[in-house]
């Protein structure tokens, strides 16, 4: 191949010119497609995690910035063969750990179509009809929440900016630019993300209220109103109260309506995390598990997480979209130029980014391809997959679950013989992920160390739960001798 290639000018694959002609790029654009559906194709027999060599691999990688070129076909190597490999193997059906992500290949051909295309999806008059694909999404995830017409959106690289957005918004319309009054309230099970990003918002510290849970794990209403009581007698302004639709930890869901009409009591900014738990609503016994969550302002929902598209995608969705859009919208000299019709959204008016990947396609075509009831039926299956595990670990003696799943995290310990509990699981953890037949993580719960499964991947099925609990016991037993 590489000799057809200087034939026809180039350099080999060391191609001096930066645009390809139409046969180098049908080349390159198949040894790439090849490559990736071999790697697929091995995926369910590929080890579970590589970080055997972690360390040394990424001293022996650091290198200079190249003056010449390489040849792509060595190059395409090297990442499949040396670099992707190296690395936990969030993709396979057996990574149960953290909350997976999935990575749907119709979103990498959406990826594909979108960075080759490379349309400006900043502002609407750009790119119309894609904005209005994005806009069609985040639509969908608005009606899916039971929020009303008024509701507008963004799609983020993760739960982390959409949770910074939401409180920038909150902030905005409560608070103005008097920030050194403002209190937050969340339950210690909320994702570190939402203090980060009411820090970033610059909301002090000492201001942020982390509070207790219940013993299932779920925020307490009367801590949030104690705290919010306390804080107005000492002419603090509470305005943002944070609720959980599936905490990281155990999955847990707070009890959303009574949150929400705490936070209707004391007019406060009602925000839901949803992050991992919020597309659960799309099946019957989710939408029933997460009802109050249409009662919030917002919400974050990471569609790389219960729409199994590519790491990157987060997205936030708020009831009064004007809100949104008065928080994050400027006027500059060089935008004059556009104008946005009425009903049609510009992103960077509701958005910190200006300049930003067209995210909408990665979710769009999976929805258009497979249809929301293909989501659904995926979502109950993970459900019933948790509650199978849940019941496993019940009837396998000498096991512990601290939290009866209400979504898909398990959180489970071994009780040895003998020997300090906590010690005997975290070695537990290590020899099932040393296996590399699975992979799971831990967390603390009540000053407990704890092992967790989350299943999450749309590849992950029946066989899978019953090999992965096959492993976890195997392991538990062996150590236990």
């Amino acid at each position: 191949m590489s000799e057809h290639v200087r034939e026809s000018g180039g350099k080999g694959w060391q191609m001096m010119q930066l645009e390809y002609q139409p046969e180098i790029m049908k080349q390159a654009g198949q040894l790439v497609l090849d490559a990736v559906i071999e790697h697929l194709a091995k995926l369910p027999d590929a080890p579970r995690s590589n970080l055997d060599r972690a360390e040394a691999v990424a001293r022996e990688l650091k290198e200079a910035p190249p003056e010449d070129g390489s040849d792509f076909e060595p190059l395409l190597r090297f990442l499949m063969d040396r670099v992707i490999p190296v690395s936990i193997n969030t993709p396979h059906p057996s990574y149960m750990a953290y909350i997976p992500g999935g990575g749907l290949y119709a979103s990498a051909l959406a990826d594909f179509i979108a960075s080759a295309t490379n349309r400006y999806a900043g502002v609407w008059f750009a790119a119309p009809a894609l904005s209005r694909l994005e806009a069609n999404v985040l639509d969908w995830f608005a009606r899916w929440m039971d929020y009303p017409p008024t509701a507008r959106g963004i799609l983020t690289s993760g739960g982390s900016l959409a949770n910074f957005s939401a409180i920038v918004a909150a902030r905005k319309h409560y608070l103005g630019d008097d920030l050194c009054r403002g209190t937050v309230y969340m339950s210690n099970q909320t994702h570190h993300s939402v203090m980060k990003a009411a820090m970033l918002a610059g909301i002090p510290e000492k201001q942020i209220h982390v509070l207790d849970v219940d013993e299932q794990f779920k925020a307490i209403p009367e801590q949030f109103e104690q705290a919010i009581e306390s804080d107005r007698r000492r002419g603090l302004k509470p305005f943002l109260l944070v609720g959980n639709a599936g905490t990281t930890n155990t999955g847990a869901i707070d009890p959303l309506d009574a949150l929400a009409d705490l936070a209707q009591k004391h007019d406060l900014w009602f925000h839901v995390d949803g992050a991992y738990g919020g597309f659960f609503r799309l099946t019957d016994e989710g939408k029933q598990k997460l009802h109050g969550i249409e009662r919030s302002d917002s919400v974050v929902l990471d569609p790389h997480k219960g729409l199994f598209v590519p790491y990157g995608t987060g997205s936030l969705v708020v009831k009064d979209g004007e809100r949104l859009r008065k928080a994050h919208m400027l006027e500059a000299e060089y935008l004059q130029d556009h104008s946005v019709p009425e009903g049609e959204v510009n992103p960077a008016d509701y958005s910190p980014e200006l300049s930003r990947f067209n995210r909408g396609l990665r979710v769009w075509l999976p929805l258009k391809l497979y249809g929301v009831s293909t989501f659904r039926k995926a979502l109950q299956e993970k459900l019933d997959l948790a509650k199978s595990l849940y019941q496993k670990f019940l009837n396998e003696p000498n096991f512990e679950v601290l939290n009866q799943p209400e979504l898909t995290v398990t959180a489970f310990r071994y009780r040895p013989p003998r020997g300090d509990i906590n010690e005997f699981n975290r070695r537990l953890l290590k020899a099932i992920n040393d296996s590399k037949k699975l992979f799971l993580s831990s967390t603390m719960l009540k000053g407990q160390f704890v092992i967790r499964t989350c299943i999450l991947s749309f590849r992950t099925h029946r066989p899978e739960i019953e090999a992965a609990f096959d492993v976890i016991r195997y392991y538990a037993h062996k150590l236990a001798k």
